[in-house]
């Protein structure tokens, strides 16, 4: 790991200074708020609703990232900070920091490459990528543009048990080390923005590539998508969810897959109590990015309360509202041991593809590599309660 003058923020900073010097700025906007009014310029606008938009009136949205303003950091001073270690370890792989790209479906409507460019950025930094079942581009293709990249594959569970574990078994043979299971997408939650301007990519065959070219799926049809995409888009868009998924079925897969399973939606303490007896090793919690249950708790407010039930017996991760290095400073240290972004870097892949995606990750990671060293800190692992200070 470089030192505190090469590292992830002194030397993306001295980088983007000397470029300033010569009369270059930023190609992608650094502030969270400019980064997404610059993808909103360059997007449709059914396509910016889509990813900007949450359930109902969006409360869940906007207090996901004002959670974060309840905790202060407090600084330490005049400690040793010269050799920083951002890299953490999760299932017996070391990642650099503790950062992961969420699974985001339907990327396509954002850029053509869409998951392809995200891979490729991930590469670049190392920075491992959750891949959506909804992508246009098939998992074994993601996982081609990957090579060796530490990667996860994301699933939802749907009506047909011999389609989800398909999808699964091709994960695994495509070299993804962990299954994320989506728990809280089983019905879709009421999104204004979509339902006002009737839209839905996938019935316009967006994001089905990894239903598309499952050897299960095509033999439900009695025409292949390419002779028939019609029928096949709309037996993939009932593919996706089932109100009937329940701690049994994450038992069943857990008991047909060599990769560990993290369920993804867990708000409740309860709940991560019944993802581990069901087999679970390990949890996020998310609210969806506020896109399913308007008025839900906020993800930073749940966190503790999850960790309290859960100490360290497995791997806790966390995404929703996670904008600046300080958000995931004070997300690890309510417990989390990295956190997932999803909106971000879909705006970076919207302002400037591949090399959008990679500057939103390396600005983040700068963000927080001196965020840890200001406040005193040399690694995430120092990163504890003592760290913070109520509102």
């Amino acid at each position: 790991m470089p030192d505190n003058y090469g590292g992830f923020g002194p030397g993306r900073q001295a980088a983007i200074y000397r470029d300033g010097a010569a009369g270059r700025v930023p190609t992608v906007p650094v502030a969270p708020e400019q980064l997404e009014a610059a993808a909103q310029r360059v997007l449709s606008p059914e396509a910016f609703d889509y990813v900007a938009g949450g359930a109902g009136g969006e409360r869940t949205v906007r207090q996901n990232g004002a959670e974060f303003d309840r905790w202060h950091l407090v600084p330490r001073m005049l400690r040793d900070v010269h050799a920083r270690d951002t890299r953490v370890e999760i299932f017996g792989h070391s990642v650099p920091a503790p950062l992961f790209l969420a699974p985001v479906g339907a990327l396509e409507v954002v850029r053509p490459e869409a998951e392809l460019a995200v891979a490729r950025a991930c590469v670049a930094t190392g920075i491992p990528m959750v891949a959506s079942t909804l992508t246009s581009h098939s998992l074994e293709e993601i996982a081609a543009e990957m090579g060796t990249s530490y990667r996860w594959f994301q699933l939802y569970w749907g009506p047909d048990r011999d389609l989800n574990l398909s999808l699964v078994q091709r994960a695994e043979k495509a070299g993804y080390s962990a299954l994320v299971i989506t728990l809280d997408t089983r019905i879709i939650g009421w999104r204004n923005r979509d339902i006002g301007r009737g839209f839905l990519p996938f019935l316009g065959g967006v994001g089905l590539g990894n239903y598309f070219a499952d050897p299960v799926f095509r033999s439900r049809l009695a025409k292949p998508p390419e002779e028939d995409l019609p029928t096949a888009v709309l037996r993939a868009v009932g593919s996706i969810g089932d109100p009937t998924f329940s701690w049994a079925d994450v038992r069943f897969l857990s008991e047909r897959t060599s990769m560990p399973i993290v369920v993804k939606g867990i708000l409740h303490p309860q709940d991560a109590v019944d993802a581990l007896e069901a087999g679970a090793n390990g949890l996020i919690v998310s609210n969806h990015g506020g896109r399913q249950v308007d008025g839900s708790l906020p993800t930073l407010r749940a966190l503790p309360a999850v960790m309290t039930e859960v100490g360290d017996r497995v791997p806790v991760l966390c995404d929703s509202g996670i904008r600046h290095g300080s958000d995931i400073a004070k997300a690890i240290a309510l417990g989390a041991r990295a956190v997932l972004i999803g909106r971000p870097y879909v705006w970076g892949l919207a302002v400037d593809g591949e090399a959008g995606v990679r500057a939103v990750i390396e600005n983040l990671l700068a963000d927080f590599d001196l965020t840890l060293g200001l406040c005193g800190l040399s690694k995430p692992s120092e990163l504890t309660r003592d760290a913070l200070l109520a509102a």
